[in-house]
């Protein structure tokens, strides 16, 4: 398990370098900063002053090892709009995105699961096709339109819910059902064609001839074998839970991650850009490795032919 455990670790990192090699590379290699900055009317001296001031008159390769040196000691850069640490500014943000995150992660996994099992259980029915249904549909409507659909409705036409913002608790809920709906979807078509897929298997039968609860069988053999593709999507979801932010701060004008990343790059704050890229590989990376020790932990076999 240790080997597994420090090959998974070994490709994590390599994965975050590479990551951070290319944002920075692309981030200064596709445009000016001082010019996005100070605008392309700025006199010449003072673009040539900012770049002197931050660094960026120097060839890319010291650039490249004073940033990397700055990471090692956590020092992700200032930002070149306001002059703020990055990280702590980052961090803030990322703390404003999880109000609604993770509740809806939570949400989005009870209900898409519980669904999934549910379909699965009762394959080919009404109860079947309908779950179905709304998953595809939860699926096929864009997380943009569902937002501003939900706006139009309880904010717009009811007056029940606040239409944005995070000024009191209410706002936080059309975001959080627009993020667990589509997440919800996902896990339940996922969570049926497991189960499905185990519920034929010869064993699940046999415990079933040999007179053992329906009830047992499903909960104590059926469900922990249809759950290695379920923990890969929830794996992904958690990986991408600041990554999506973007779109649904966007529509209800959440001041999280994703409206800062959105400022920095329309700005071309290059510091603040490369914090929120690296701090969204390592969150994908890290939740990615989290699944591969649960496969060992789940499968032995996995365990066994990685090691």
């Amino acid at each position: 398990m240790l080997i597994f455990f420090l090959r998974r670790l070994a490709r994590a990192f390599l994965t975050i370098l590479i990551v951070v090699v290319c944002a920075f590379v692309v981030l200064r290699t596709t445009s000016d900063p001082a010019v996005v900055i100070l605008g392309p009317d700025a006199p010449p001296q003072a673009v040539a002053a900012f770049r002197a001031a931050w660094g960026l008159d120097k060839p890319l390769i010291q650039q490249f090892a004073y940033y990397l040196w700055g990471i090692a000691h956590g020092n992700f850069g200032i930002s070149m709009l306001d002059g703020q640490k990055v990280l702590p500014m980052v961090l803030s943000r990322v703390l404003v995105t999880l109000e609604i995150m993770l509740p809806a992660l939570l949400l989005g996994v009870v209900a898409g699961i519980s669904a999934g099992i549910y379909a699965a259980l009762n394959r080919g029915k009404t109860q079947d096709r309908i779950i179905m249904l709304a998953a595809v549909s939860g699926f096929a409507v864009p997380g943009f339109v569902l937002g501003l659909v939900l706006v139009l409705i309880f904010a717009v036409q009811l007056h029940w819910l606040p239409s944005g913002g995070n000024h009191d608790w209410t706002g936080a809920i059309l975001p959080i059902i627009t993020l667990a709906t589509g997440w919800a979807a996902i896990l339940a078509r996922f969570t049926r064609s497991a189960m499905i897929e185990v519920l034929d298997q010869p064993y699940i039968l046999t415990g079933s001839a040999k007179g053992l609860v329906w009830a047992a069988v499903v909960i104590r053999h059926a469900m922990p074998n249809a759950a290695i593709p379920v923990v890969t999507m929830i794996g992904f979801m958690v990986g991408g839970l600041l990554a999506g932010a973007v779109v649904t701060e966007s529509v209800f004008s959440w001041p999280g991650l994703g409206q800062l990343i959105v400022t920095s790059v329309s700005s071309r704050d290059v510091s603040v850009v490369q914090c929120v890229l690296v701090l969204v590989a390592t969150t994908m990376v890290i939740s990615n490795m989290v699944v591969d020790l649960l496969y060992g932990w789940l499968d032995p076999r996995i365990r066994g032919a990685s090691t």
